[in-house]
C-alpha cells in the first residue's frame, strides 16, 4: 500500500542528501597534514570562480579581520593538524597577484587573511591553532580570476 505523501517525503530525502553531499565536499587541490615531525608543507592549485568566499564563511574572522574575495565554492585544500599548534603561517605565491586566505576550522572557527604591505600575496600567521581539520580557500580580490599559485604551511 503506498501513501500519497509518499512522492513528498522521497523528494525531501533526496534534497536532505544533495545539501549534505555539498558540505562534504573534498578540496579541489589536496591535503597537508602538520604534526611534530611534519612541521611544513607546500600545496598548489589555481584560483578560479566567481563565488564571494564571506558569503561561504563569514564576513569577519575570529580577529574581527575582514574576509574577502572570490573563489571556488567547495574549499582548495585540507589542512590536518595532528596537535594544537601555537604559531602557524599560511602564505600563498602566485607570483604577485592580489590574493586572499580564509580559513576555517572543524570548531567553526575562521581565519582571514589578505596581502601584506610589500606583497598583494595573502598571508596568515596566527596562534593558538587547534588540533582538528581545516578548510582552506585561496582567492582573489575580484571575481573571474585565474591564476597559479603555491601555498606553504609552516609552523
Amino acid at each position: 500500500m503506498t501513501s500519497k505523501y509518499q512522492p513528498i517525503g522521497l523528494s525531501i530525502l533526496l534534497l536532505g542528501l544533495s545539501s549534505v553531499s555539498g558540505l562534504a565536499q573534498p578540496p579541489n587541490f589536496g591535503s597537508l597534514t602538520i604534526s611534530t615531525n611534519h612541521t611544513s608543507g607546500r600545496l598548489s592549485g589555481t584560483i578560479a570562480g566567481a563565488t564571494s568566499l564571506p558569503a561561504i564563511v563569514s564576513n569577519t574572522d575570529l580577529h574581527q579581520n575582514k574576509c574577502l574575495g572570490f573563489g571556488d565554492p567547495n574549499p582548495d585544500h585540507t589542512l590536518i593538524l595532528k596537535q594544537d599548534m601555537p604559531l602557524l603561517t599560511l602564505q600563498v605565491n602566485s607570483g604577485g597577484a592580489d590574493t586572499t586566505l580564509v580559513v576555517q576550522g572543524s570548531d567553526g572557527s575562521v581565519r582571514c587573511g589578505d596581502d601584506t604591505d610589500t606583497n598583494k600575496d595573502a598571508r596568515i600567521t596566527d596562534t593558538n591553532w587547534k588540533l582538528g581539520t581545516y578548510k582552506v580557500w585561496v582567492g582573489a580580490k575580484v571575481p573571474g580570476v585565474r591564476r597559479d599559485y603555491t601555498l606553504t604551511i609552516r609552523q
